[in-house]
């Protein structure tokens, strides 16, 4: 059965990106379950590949790193069949269409479903091209996410009518990255996502970086997504970062729970 929505049931979500192999397989097993224990929410697992478009200069830098491990889907699989013999938190994979392309839309969805992920979330998929992924994933009880940035505004309704698990919120153009400045339009954004889908949870990401953004964007969304500044830790601590990481964690679960 398929866990994201208990991500956000009756609470604000914090859902951490680590890209997998970044130092390695070891230390992100180490982060998934300090991230668990911090209280996050979901988490999004990124396959590493040569030429993450959405990315960055901090996770693009961590995808080559984990590339000069060798890490391929099947380690990432491998992975997530460990952790969850004692790991519960929902999982889903964050990566590009020539990942899935490579492996077999079918035999990945197979697969991604044998060790319990929950959502599939293709950085590099428009909406409108999304249903050659999306049905093969749905039968297997996997959500493909959709993504929504503020330059969407004609295009959101459909988009809200059709999201399945949570909406990915896009805060402002451009690539990934710890930033200040972000789309005065996310609030009339998911606004009009609610009046079309109100059941439907929308988290922003991109940018987000401190609890103080955090705390700014909970009040009218379902809850944030943080990858680059996770990332600058385990790059600053490499396989000693889980225990910093969960003190981040921490830190931003705190502040989107407090009210």
């Amino acid at each position: 059965m398929n866990k994201i929505r208990d991500a956000f049931n009756n609470k604000k979500a914090f859902i951490p990106f680590i890209s997998v192999g970044d130092p390695d397989i070891k230390t992100s097993e180490n982060i998934i379950y300090a991230l668990e224990e911090a209280g996050c929410d979901l988490i999004e697992l990124g396959i590493p590949f040569s030429d993450p478009t959405a990315e960055g200069p901090v996770i693009m830098r961590a995808s080559e790193r984990a590339l000069l491990n060798k890490i391929t889907s099947d380690d990432v699989f491998e992975l997530v069949k460990k952790v969850r013999k004692t790991c519960q938190i929902p999982l889903a994979i964050m990566t590009y269409a020539n990942v899935i392309y490579s492996y077999g839309i079918e035999e990945f969805a197979k697969k991604a479903h044998e060790v319990k992920i929950d959502a599939l979330i293709l950085a590099d998929v428009p909406f409108e091209e999304k249903d050659e992924f999306e049905k093969i994933f749905l039968s297997y009880d996997i959500y493909l996410i959709s993504m929504i940035a503020p330059t969407s505004k004609d295009r959101v309704e459909m988009i809200a009518k059709n999201a399945k698990g949570f909406l990915y919120c896009v805060s402002s153009l451009g690539v990934t990255g710890v930033r200040n400045d972000f789309s005065d339009n996310l609030e009339s954004l998911i606004k009009t996502v609610k009046k079309v889908n109100p059941d439907l949870p929308c988290a922003i990401g991109f940018g987000i970086s401190s609890s103080k953004q955090t705390r700014r964007f909970k009040k009218f969304s379902d809850g944030v997504i943080i990858g680059s500044e996770i990332v600058k830790i385990i790059e600053k601590y490499g396989r000693n970062s889980s225990t910093e990481v969960k003190k981040f964690a921490i830190d931003i679960k705190n502040s989107i729970s407090n009210l």
